[in-house]
């Protein structure tokens, strides 16, 4: 097996989480929990969440009938990009599983709806268990492809935790950067509004000056 080196700073890291894990006893590992969502009898219910890019999606769903468990209906599901591009779609399923990985950042929309030729009666439960990024990926089939267990696939988790912080940090940073260039043009623009503004202002008041100037003195007033 091929051995992986790591940076000092990384190796710190890394074993400060494994401390605060071991003795503290946090979770650091993100636990993808299950989006409960009742479907009304008309229109549609929709989940979103801002996404970076390049990020692996998985997501299972399956509805529930909570007072007829033996009667399930079936649902329309409906994914999009921020763009509004189509990255899933199915009919007429009682259950499902899409996956994608993300071409580009911003929120992310799923959106279901039960099917109209079906009676529907009491409330339809629909369940979402929705992965991103560290928690959508397969720890089992990467210890046994790397032939690891124990601390080291704990410390590999945990490198990819660290990884997906500081990508997040950097988005974060971009954005930040992104809303600060936006402000300071749109704070420009509204200078450069109130500059024209009171410009013509000063040349309304000076006309309207000389124009009473004239009237007076075509009357002789002054």
């Amino acid at each position: 097996m091929a051995e992986k080196s790591h940076s000092p700073d990384t190796v710190a890291v890394l074993s400060l989480f494994l401390l605060c894990s071991i003795f503290c006893n946090i979770n650091l590992i993100p636990v993808a929990e299950a989006i409960w969502l009742s479907l009304p009898s008309s229109g549609t219910k929709c989940v979103s969440e801002e996404i970076q890019n390049s990020v692996v999606v998985l997501a299972d769903y399956f509805v529930i009938n909570e007072n007829r468990p033996e009667h399930i209906p079936t649902v329309s599901a409906r994914v999009t990009s921020p763009y509004g591009n189509n990255l899933y779609h199915n009919e007429n399923a009682s259950h499902g599983q899409f996956a994608f990985t993300t071409s580009e950042a911003g929120n992310y929309m799923a959106c279901f709806w039960l099917d109209s030729h079906q009676p529907q009666s009491g409330t339809t439960t629909l369940s979402l268990d929705w992965k991103i990024g560290i928690a959508a990926k397969d720890w089992d089939s990467v210890a046994r492809k790397e032939k690891i267990e124990g601390v080291e696939l704990d410390l590999m988790r945990l490198e990819g935790v660290v990884q997906s912080v500081h990508n997040n940090v950097i988005y974060l940073r971009e954005k930040e950067a992104e809303m600060r260039e936006v402000s300071e043009r749109t704070n420009a623009r509204v200078a450069w509004f109130s500059i024209m503004s009171l410009g013509v202002s000063i040349a309304v008041s000076v006309l309207q000056l000389w124009h009473l100037k004239r009237y007076f003195q075509k009357k002789k007033l002054i």
